[in-house]
C-alpha cells in the first residue's frame, strides 16, 4: 500500500501535529549559558570498576533536570546542554515490569523533551513534542509514566530541535524481571558521540548553504597519480553525474570531536576489568551525524544483543553502529590494556578509550585507516549488470536516475537528485568502507533472535517507503517529500501484520528510527528473526521488516539530526479501523 492509498485519519492533522515543534531549531534563541560546568556521573568516570546494580540503580522514581552548561572538551570549555549536569545524562536503570515514574525538570529558556529511544511507552510518553505532548515549557516540567514490559540496553535524549547534538542524551538500561539470559562479572556502559564548539543551527545553515563545506577528504590529483581512490575514468563519470564519491559524512572530523562517555580522545576514558572475566560492554550510538566502526584491537567481540534484544552469540572483530543503534558486547580481556578504537565512517577522527586492568595503562592507538570510497553500486548501480554497457545505455542508466516510473510513488522535484535505478538488498554487508578488512565484520544477516518471535503471522499489507534526498541543496524527505511541506501521515490499522520495505535512493546511509515499535528483520531465520528500532540504510539498499502497529501517534524518521532536520520525518498514525 503506498503512502496515496491511504485513507483519511479519523482526526484532522492539526489536532496531533505541530511541524515546527518538531523541526524548529533549538529553541528559536540564543545559547544562554548558566554558568554550570559539569561533571562526569560516577559511571562515566574515567577509570570506572564498572555498574554496580546496587549502586548504579536510578528508580523506579527518577528525577531529572536539562540546564544550559559548558563541557570540557580538548582542553577548551564549549557550551553544552547537560543533564543533571552531566554529558552523558546520569545513567537510569528500571525494572522490567516495575512502574517508572521520571520526572523532567526544564531549567533552560526554551522548550524541551526527553524521548525514552526503543522502550515501548503509550504514545503519550513517547516525548515528541507537537506529535505525542506539547513539550515541556521553560521553566517547566513533565511526569514521565510508564511500565517497562522489555529489558535490555536503551537510551534517552531530545527530541526538541538540534538540543541532542549539544549534549542531551544518556543511557538507560532495564534490568530483566527474571534471570538475565546474558551473564557476565563486569558491565560497563559505553555512550559514543559527536561534540561540536561550532552551534549546530550553524552548522544546519553552512549544510544548507555548501553541503560539502566539512567535506576535506575529496579527491586530489595526488591521489589520483598514486592510484588511490578512483581511476580517471570513474571520476570523470561521476563529475558527469555531479557526484562526489567521498561524499560519506555531512559532517567529520573537520568540526566533531568524538567523544566516550563525554572523554575526548586525550581524556582517554578507562574502564576497568579483572583479567580473565566476561566483561559486558553496552555500546550506544548517541552520536548526531556519525556512523561508527567499532573494534578493540587484540579482542573477539561476542555479540549478545542488539537494540536491546538478546541475540545468539556472534564472534567478530569489528562492527558498524549507526546513529541510536545499541550492541552488548561480551569480551574476555587478559592481564593486559586494550584500545577502544570507533572510527567515524569517513576516517576523519575517531574516538579512543582504553580498557585495562589497572589505573594508568594503556595501549598503542592505531592509525585511521584509509577513507572510503562510494562505487557505482552505492548508486544503485549493479556492475556485473552494467558489465559491456555501451556509452548509450550508460546515458540511459544515468538519466534513469531521475525517471519517476522507478518510483512511481515518489514526488519528483527539486528535492529528489536520484531514483536508484537498481536498488538491491545489501543487509548481508558489513558497511560502507569495511568490505575489504582482513577480518570479520557483523552484519545484519548475522543477528538471530535468541527468544521466538512474539508475533509470526504473514503479513496481510505491504508498504514501500523511498528515502529522497538532494545533497546539493541538503534537502530530505520521504517519497520526495520534506515533512515541512505537510504531508499526510502513513495511516496503518492496529494490530494488522504488515511489511515495511524501505528504498534508500540516495548515496548516503540513513538509520531509520520508528518509534513504539520493534520489528523484524525480513531477511532472518523465520520465527527467530532479529527485532530491531533502528536499521541502517545502506545507500542504494533496501530493507524489509514486519512490525505489528500499536494505536498511536508515531514518529518515524532518519536519526543523522540534521537529515531529520532537514525533513526525513514522517508519522506513523496507527488507528483501529474497521476492516
Amino acid at each position: 500500500m503506498s503512502r496515496k492509498s491511504h485513507p483519511t485519519p479519523t482526526r484532522s492533522r492539526t489536532q496531533f501535529l505541530r511541524r515546527r515543534d518538531i523541526l524548529k531549531g533549538a529553541g528559536g534563541g540564543t545559547l544562554a549559558l548558566s554558568g554550570l560546568l559539569g561533571a562526569a556521573p560516577t559511571w562515566a568516570a574515567s577509570g570506572s570498576a564498572g555498574l554496580n546494580p546496587a549502586e548504579a540503580a536510578i528508580g523506579p522514581d527518577v528525577s531529572l533536570t536539562i540546564a544550559r552548561g559548558v563541557w570540557p572538551v580538548r582542553g577548551r570549555h564549549g557550551a553544552a546542554t547537560l543533564v543533571n549536569g552531566a554529558l552523558p545524562g546520569p545513567l537510569i536503570r528500571l525494572k522490567e515490569g516495575e512502574r517508572a515514574h521520571i520526572r523532567v525538570h526544564n531549567a533552560m529558556n526554551v522548550s524541551s523533551s526527553i524521548h525514552w529511544h526503543g522502550v515501548l511507552v503509550p504514545s503519550g510518553m513517547d516525548g515528541v513534542p507537537g506529535l505525542s505532548f506539547p513539550g515541556i515549557a521553560p521553566g517547566g516540567a513533565f511526569d514521565y509514566v510508564f511500565d517497562p514490559h522489555q529489558s535490555g540496553t536503551y537510551w534517552y535524549h531530545s527530541h526538541s530541535g538540534l538540543q541532542e547534538q549539544t549534549g542531551l542524551f544518556g543511557p538507560l538500561i532495564i534490568d530483566p524481571a527474571g534471570p538475565d539470559p546474558i551473564r557476565s562479572e563486569r558491565e560497563h556502559v559505553l555512550v559514543l558521540s559527536d561534540f561540536s564548539f561550532i552551534p549546530p543551527e550553524r552548522i544546519l545553515a553552512l549544510l544548507k548553504e555548501n553541503a560539502e563545506v566539512f567535506n576535506y577528504q575529496e579527491e586530489t590529483l595526488s591521489g589520483l597519480m598514486a592510484g588511490r581512490g578512483q581511476t580517471l575514468r570513474q571520476r570523470l563519470e561521476w563529475a558527469r553525474m555531479r557526484m562526489n564519491p567521498t561524499d560519506i559524512a555531512d559532517v567529520t572530523g573537520a568540526v566533531y570531536t568524538y567523544l566516550v562517555n563525554g572523554h575526548d580522545p586525550a581524556a582517554n576514558w578507562t574502564g576497568l576489568f579483572t583479567p580473565g572475566e566476561r566483561v559486558r560492554l553496552r555500546v550506544i550510538n548517541a552520536a548526531s551525524q556519525t556512523v561508527f566502526d567499532l573494534r578493540i584491537p587484540g579482542l573477539k567481540l561476542s555479540v549478545v544483543a542488539a537494540d536491546g534484544q538478546a541475540v545468539r552469540p556472534v564472534e567478530v572483530d569489528e562492527l558498524q553502529i549507526a546513529n541510536a543503534e545499541t550492541f552488548d558486547l561480551i569480551i574476555t580481556p587478559q592481564d593486559r590494556a586494550y584500545t577502544l578504537v570507533a572510527e567515524a565512517s569517513d576516517r576523519s577522527g575517531m574516538a579512543r578509550a582504553t580498557l585495562a586492568p589497572r589505573p594508568g595503562m594503556s595501549a598503542a592507538v592505531p592509525p585511521l585507516r584509509a577513507r572510503p570510497v562510494l562505487t557505482m553500486k552505492d548508486m544503485g548501480m549493479d556492475m556485473s549488470a552494467m558489465a559491456g554497457m555501451s556509452g548509450q545505455a550508460m546515458g540511459a542508466m544515468r538519466m534513469s536516475m531521475r525517471d519517476p516510473a522507478n518510483a512511481p510513488d515518489v514526488k519528483m522535484g527539486p528535492g529528489v537528485q536520484m531514483i536508484a535505478p537498481m536498488p538491491t538488498d545489501r543487509t548481508g554487508e558489513p558497511g560502507q568502507g569495511l568490505s575489504e578488512v582482513d577480518h570479520r565484520v557483523l552484519t545484519y544477516r548475522d543477528l538471530v533472535a535468541l527468544s521466538p518471535n512474539s508475533d509470526q503471522r504473514a503479513p496481510t499489507r505491504e508498504v514501500e517507503i523511498h528515502l529522497t534526498g538532494n545533497m546539493e541543496r541538503f534537502i530530505w524527505g520521504l517519497d520526495g517529500v520534506s515533512y515541512n511541506q505537510n504531508p499526510p501521515p502513513y495511516l496503518f490499522r492496529a494490530g494488522e501484520r504488515t511489511r515495511v520495505t524501505l528504498v534508500n535512493d540516495t548515496m548516503m546511509a540513513h538509520p531509520i528510527h520508528l518509534h513504539g515499535h520493534f520489528f523484524e528483520l525480513v531477511d532472518g531465520p523465520a520465527g527467530f528473526r532479529p527485532r530491531k528500532h533502528t536499521v541502517n540504510v545502506a545507500p542504494a539498499g533496501r530493507v524489509s521488516w514486519d512490525f505489528t502497529p500499536v494505536e498511536g501517534d508515531w514518529a518515524f524518521h532518519c536519526h543523522m539530526l540534521y537529515h531529520m532536520a532537514s525533513g526525513m520525518f514522517g508519522v506513523f498514525a496507527v488507528r483501529e479501523l474497521p476492516a
